[in-house]
């Protein structure tokens, strides 16, 4: 049995929190039921997939025993959690870490007001395109040099659109990563969920090189409008850098 394809089943099997047949797994993946049922057979012996029932494939206790250990000890999560649990203490909204992976963003870190203020589509470990999100975007305006490098990123466009915001032209893209360049945060004006207004600082675990990541604060835009969310700015900079608020008023 291939590395290559027990880890395709692990990362399917990923897609089921619910569990997974053998035939939907067989089909969702477009491979024999034969080669797909050794793959689970050397994933349950290591305690990476489990039988929750009879035909029910999920993932094991242990890819979560290992997955949640190896982020709770991560350098970035150490300390970024006690951060997001301020910001969103502080606002009362969903507060996010995110990393840059090419041209998707990659949720490290996520903190929800305890009364769920906002149901966002984000998880721990998801992705969304870079373009379309406040984090996103202030990453790529650290990354990215010219118009012609992000165009060899994102393609040539349109860009596809998640909301009638969403920005999809590239040129009018590029000049969006050089505004945030210029003022230290980048926003989302609902481009990625209707409703959503997003502000992003950049994170730095060391003063050298370009941002680890950055802390999102996503917010309701009726209750918490774009304009009032970027006069926030430098105070959520101010908790993300872990300085005194106070000393910005």
């Amino acid at each position: 049995m291939g590395a290559d394809r027990v880890l395709a089943v692990l990362i399917e099997l990923g897609d089921h929190p619910q569990g997974a047949t053998l035939d939907e797994l067989s089909l969702a993946m477009k491979s024999p039921k034969s080669t797909v049922h050794r793959a689970l057979t050397s994933l349950r012996r290591a305690g990476l997939a489990t039988l929750v029932s009879r035909g029910t494939y999920a993932l094991g206790d242990e890819f979560f025993r290992v997955a949640f250990r190896n982020f709770a000890d991560r350098p970035d999560a150490l300390r970024i959690t006690p951060i997001l649990e301020e910001l969103t203490r502080r606002y009362g909204e969903t507060a996010h870490y995110a990393v840059l992976d090419g041209a998707d963003v990659v949720y490290r870190a996520k903190t929800d007001p305890p009364g769920g203020a906002v149901r966002l589509t984000s998880v721990i470990g998801g992705r969304n395109p870079a373009y379309r999100t406040a984090v996103g975007k202030l990453l790529l305006s650290y990354r990215i040099t010219s118009e012609r490098e992000l165009r060899g990123l994102v393609g040539e466009g349109p860009l596809q659109s998640r909301t009638q915001h969403t920005i999809t032209d590239v040129g009018a893209l590029w000049r969006e990563l050089q505004v945030s360049a210029e003022r230290g945060y980048a926003v989302d004006d609902q481009e990625n969920e209707v409703g959503v207004n997003c502000l992003a600082v950049p994170v730095r675990l060391d003063q050298s090189g370009p941002p680890a990541g950055a802390v999102s604060v996503s917010a309701l835009a009726f209750r918490l409008p774009l304009a009032d969310l970027v006069a926030e700015a430098p105070a959520i900079a101010a908790v993300v850098r872990g300085e005194s608020v106070a000393d910005l008023q």
